[in-house]
């Protein structure tokens, strides 16, 4: 279950999955310099919306594709605050594919490869998991935050 995970937060601190019960969550692999980095406004906008009623985006930085995450944890941060006034919860940077893939990845992309493959194709890539922790929608990068 997707509680069962203790994962890294940008400041390098644990935080239980658990914190997450009762919740929505969207988790998502996002990297600052992709063609997709415009959709942070488009998720910043979700979560203002929704946050008071239960809603939490989960932001993975991950420099797997391209390499267009390289900046540290504290330059990503900056980055998403100063340029799209993001407030939702960032985690250290990740791996989302391949042996050093963080072990709630594995999970998530177990839960939902769907029509998809096994792998994470690129950034921005969404998962949907429904207050009781179940892992209901996984949507490509192309699709807009808008219509997750």
């Amino acid at each position: 279950m997707i509680y069962d995970f203790v994962v890294k937060d940008m400041y390098n601190e644990d935080v239980d999955m658990k914190e997450y019960k009762g919740k929505v969550m969207l988790i998502v692999n996002t990297a600052t310099g992709c063609g997709f980095t415009p959709q942070y406004e488009g998720l910043e906008a979700l979560y203002k919306k929704y946050k008071d009623q239960g809603f939490e985006i989960l932001d993975f930085p991950c420099n797997q594709f391209g390499h267009q995450a390289p900046g540290s944890d504290k330059e990503i941060r900056t980055f998403c605050t100063s340029k799209y006034d993001v407030s939702f919860r960032q985690f250290k940077k990740t791996d989302v594919n391949g042996e050093n893939e963080a072990p709630i990845y594995t999970y998530l992309k177990s839960k939902k490869g769907g029509c998809f493959s096994k792998k994470i194709k690129w950034n921005f890539t969404k998962f949907l998991v429904d207050k009781d922790g179940n892992v209901i929608k996984r949507f490509g990068p192309t699709v807009k935050p808008e219509k997750n």
